[in-house]
């Protein structure tokens, strides 16, 4: 039956990569995926098993029980997704992201790459790489007319947001599960992996901003009246940034899960939506209706905009890939490599480029059950660098790759021709980097 499991996993993914060949959206393969991947399980009466991080072993579990435990994991991820996206669509109701448009007067594309770049680097820190892809494919879309040329910077925004997101708790879901895990305080991560994240940007960047397609100038994009920013929109802007970068904090004070802060966030900044649109000084929406004569509130219309066939599919794909650890699949491949490979920072490569092809979610999650290290230990920080930066070396390797290439309607093939290469090279050079530093550390 394991083999059964393994052909589903495989014509499952095998779809996924093949989206725009099939002209089937990624979401139905992975929904299916997972559906018949459960649906096997159960019918085969297959043992399943949780991950036992104190004893790194495997308990045996109940079909039904470890399925909702996977759920609930999942829920947690996505609501937490959903309070930043929702939180970013607000800001966006209000044309904040003006604010940032604004920052950018040049039309050189060389530097357009590195502005685009370091926002994505700094912002994928304070509102995750997947709300940070979303907010400057955003403002590429309307800074940038030329499809192809947009294709290569959203490309170089998914290495610059996946590098940022590593560094911060809140960066990347991995970064937060094992910061949720107590594996990683905020502060360690921030000191021993932002030189990596920052290499892992650079060299990418300083290696594309060469290319053809980085030279000259861009087209002058006329701006609209919806696009004009806002009296509101700095306000929304920084209230909202504010607010996501409160979660680390509340976390801290409460010991909660982060999904309640961003809640807790999402209300306050929905309270000021609110308070805002029904202010005299109405404003427009992006449909350029007057908000006074819209019927629907600023949280609502922002509800509507949300990526949920991206949310759809993150469900699938991380429940398809939670019955392979169920299965203790995942947990025996670690264990074997692990034996294997006695060289723990090879390994630590390998689940990251892994990561790349398999969900890096379940990857950590393994990991955390496989390595007896304790808080702050250096090898966490650099599971946190490999897990959040190897997905980039695919399209669908990230939450910033899958968001984009729904956003673009980037090709799979297109970028793992164009910039797989660019992300590995920034991977290994990130790696290099970290180990070096941690050696130095080490022998201080």
């Amino acid at each position: 039956m394991e083999t059964i499991i393994i052909i589903i996993f495989f014509v499952g993914y095998l779809a996924i990569t093949l989206e725009h060949n099939l002209k089937i959206d990624k979401l139905i393969p992975a929904l299916a995926m997972m559906a018949l991947l459960w649906a096997v399980i159960a019918l085969a009466h297959m043992p399943v098993f949780e991950v036992d991080a104190a004893l790194r072993e495997l308990a045996p579990s109940h079909v039904d029980e470890i399925l909702l435990h996977h759920l609930g994991k999942t829920a947690e991820i996505l609501v937490f997704l959903l309070g930043a996206m929702t939180i970013v669509e607000i800001i966006d109701y209000f044309n904040g992201f003006a604010t940032i448009k604004g920052f950018i007067k040049t039309r050189s594309k060389r530097k357009l790459l590195w502005l685009f770049s370091i926002l994505a680097f700094i912002l994928s820190a304070i509102i995750d790489n997947l709300t940070a892809t979303i907010v400057l494919i955003t403002i590429l879309q309307k800074v940038i007319r030329n499809r192809e040329t947009r294709l290569w910077f959203a490309g170089m925004i998914i290495v610059a947001a996946n590098a940022g997101g590593a560094w911060s708790p809140i960066g990347d879901v991995t970064t937060t599960m094992l910061w949720i895990a107590d594996k990683v305080s905020a502060a360690q991560l921030v000191e021993h992996v932002f030189v990596p994240s920052i290499v892992c940007m650079v060299v990418p960047t300083l290696i594309a901003s060469r290319f053809k397609a980085f030279q000259g100038n861009i087209e002058e994009v006329e701006e609209t009246a919806s696009e004009k920013k806002s009296k509101f929109g700095s306000t929304m802007l920084y209230l909202g940034l504010g607010a996501i970068v409160f979660v680390p904090f509340f976390k801290t004070i409460t010991h909660l899960p982060p999904y309640v802060g961003m809640m807790l966030s999402l209300a306050v900044v929905a309270t000021f939506a609110e308070i805002y649109s029904n202010s005299k000084f109405s404003i427009s929406n992006v449909d350029g209706e007057s908000e006074a004569a819209s019927h629907h509130s600023p949280v609502h219309h922002s509800l509507s905009k949300i990526e949920l066939p991206s949310i759809l599919f993150f469900l699938g794909i991380l429940l398809a890939v939670a019955a392979l650890e169920s299965l203790g699949m995942l947990f025996h491949f670690a264990e074997n490599l692990n034996a294997a490979i006695p060289n723990s920072d090879f390994v630590v490569m390998l689940l990251g480029a892994g990561s790349a092809v398999i969900d890096n979610v379940p990857l950590v999650a393994a990991s955390i059950g496989m390595f007896p290290q304790g808080m702050d230990d250096p090898l966490w920080h650099f599971i946190a660098y490999s897990a959040g930066t190897g997905g980039s070396m695919l399209i669908i390797g990230s939450a910033a790759g899958v968001v984009a290439m729904g956003m673009e309607k980037i090709d799979f093939f297109w970028y793992l021709k164009k910039i797989t290469w660019l992300a590995l090279v920034g991977f290994l050079a990130g790696a290099g980097s970290f180990i070096l530093i941690r050696d130095f550390i080490l022998n201080v």
